[in-house]
């Protein structure tokens, strides 16, 4: 939704004075007082004296020879630039003299407090932090769930406790989760990725990733599910709870209007939606994460290897070697040595070399080492120019062409009678197939293969013009598939079949 700049212009784009004392030219006695009104704001005390707010700053020390009358001053410029509001205090006078001499409490604006809490906040910050929380995408799943079951017999209070803890979690989930990918693209990560450091707690981070993405995939369809059955009818309906919640609660001081509070409900409701569905035809946020997450996996995996393999590099094993070889020339058969080989260097990469069975024997008891060996000339590697060879005629492939293109059509035939089979039906269950040939049930299985893959239409067409449609792909109704070959349990899904308009077309044209 595209900001809307007459609504921006009057409140958020006016000037901040609440902020100058941040860089004032005596800033150390401003960020001193106001350090003081926000730790006795968080131990509820609200309404301060000068005299308590002297005391502070000079048991802090930050100015040397700081007075009474530098504090008031002090309080009284925080005062014009709107951090602090001011009243007098006459409780406590016991002449009419004290009384004139207005005797001032301070207390902290509401700015105030969130400068003051984000410059807290700021002071703590040493990297991106952040975290990869799995439980949030069980929450989230959960609380969807209820909106979409739920909403009709809410009550306004129950509705708006829903959505904080609904958009709380997906905030969380957001924002830990950009900073936790961002800081393992930091140059201090670069730097950690390469040492061998890194190797102690490689496996901790790769099972914490791993496990991440398990509950994203394994949560992602029901998040999905149900944010597509959740229709504009019932989100609004949800929404005009959660903001009847949000009015009840008795304000002192001006709140929004109604309408200003569902406008911004339902941008929540559509930022949660672009993050796991997306919009149009750009990915959606989960995908993206997902994406980033699994490249962070195979990066650490890379650096392990390197690591690993610089480790190895530099490393002389004359001795090991040395002593291996004494260790070889002392045992006393071949079999022992064979024994030992399996024991120190285990099973040795496989070669295929092409051959004739030269065997002797059928005895399945006889050993590869008593048979007759196969000789084969192996063709040098090296770079050097060889003797020069008669060059071999080219080869006539036609008949083994030939061969092929028949088998092809013979195959393109049997797929397009049982798909004309199919199409005459219009539809079809897996528990109405009745029993079926191999192949019919690797061509059946390879349809839903690619139903599944084609994202939301689940559907795809054939060279010949049939639109294969999946109904039910997540339908968790199981059934049999009866094939030649054995019996495949698996999901009932139903099938349509149907000509595109180009293929019909054409079947009219040659039917006339």
């Amino acid at each position: 939704m595209e900001p809307n700049l007459s609504e921006l212009a009057a409140q958020s784009l006016r000037g901040v004075p609440e902020l100058k004392y941040v860089n004032a030219e005596n800033v150390v006695r401003y960020r001193a007082i106001m350090r003081f009104f926000y730790h006795e704001y968080k131990r509820l005390r609200y309404w301060l004296k000068p005299e308590d707010v002297f005391e502070a700053v000079q048991a802090w020390k930050v100015w040397p020879e700081y007075t009474l009358e530098m504090c008031q001053n002090d309080l009284e410029q925080l005062v014009q630039w709107n951090n602090l509001t001011a009243r007098h205090d006459g409780g406590r006078a016991s002449t009419l003299e004290e009384y004139l001499k207005k005797k001032m409490q301070y207390l902290l604006r509401p700015y105030s407090i969130e400068i003051e809490r984000l410059l807290e906040t700021l002071e703590k910050v040493t990297g991106y932090g952040g975290s990869l929380e799995a439980s949030l995408f069980d929450t989230i799943a959960e609380k969807l769930f209820a909106v979409r079951s739920e909403a009709g017999q809410m009550q306004p209070e129950a509705a708006l406790e829903l959505w904080n803890l609904l958009y709380r979690s997906f905030v969380s989930l957001h924002e830990n989760a950009a900073d936790y990918i961002a800081s393992l693209q930091t140059a201090k990560a670069e730097e950690m990725l390469v040492t061998e450091a890194f190797l102690i707690f490689k496996e901790k981070l790769t099972d914490y990733l791993q496990n991440f993405i398990q509950a994203l995939q394994r949560s992602a369809y029901k998040i999905e599910g149900n944010l597509i059955q959740i229709n504009d009818n019932v989100r609004d309906m949800f929404l005009e709870l959660v903001v009847e919640g949000e009015l009840n609660k008795p304000r002192l001081e001006d709140g929004p209007s109604k309408d200003e509070l569902l406008e911004e409900m339902r941008q929540g409701w559509n930022n949660i939606r672009r993050w796991f569905i997306g919009e149009g035809t750009s990915p959606s946020e989960l995908t993206l994460l997902e994406r980033a997450t699994k490249d962070a996996i195979a990066r650490i995996v890379r650096s392990a290897i390197r690591i690993q393999e610089r480790k190895r590099s530099g490393l002389s094993r004359k001795k090991e070697l040395e002593h291996l070889a004494k260790w070889f020339s002392s045992v006393e058969s071949m079999g022992d040595a064979h024994c030992l080989s399996a024991f120190v260097f285990g099973l040795f990469p496989t070669r295929h070399l092409q051959g004739e069975d030269l065997r002797d024997s059928d005895r399945a008891d006889m050993s590869s080492w008593e048979e007759r060996p196969m000789v084969r000339t192996l063709r040098s590697r090296s770079r050097k120019r060889g003797e020069r060879v008669k060059s071999d005629a080219v080869r006539d492939n036609e008949h083994r062409k030939q061969m092929e293109r028949e088998a092809f059509k013979l195959r393109q035939a049997e797929e397009w009678r049982m798909i004309e089979a199919l199409l005459e039906k219009g539809r079809i269950r897996i528990s109405e197939m009745g029993s079926i040939t191999a192949k019919e049930r690797m061509r059946l299985l390879h349809w839903i293969g690619r139903c599944m893959t084609a994202g939301n239409s689940c559907s795809f067409v054939t060279p010949e013009g049939v639109r294969i449609r999946m109904i039910n792909p997540r339908t968790k109704e199981r059934t049999l598939l009866y094939a030649e070959d054995g019996e495949l349990e698996m999901a009932n899904y139903e099938l349509h079949f149907m000509l595109t308009e180009a293929a019909a077309a054409d079947e009219e044209r040659r039917g006339r």
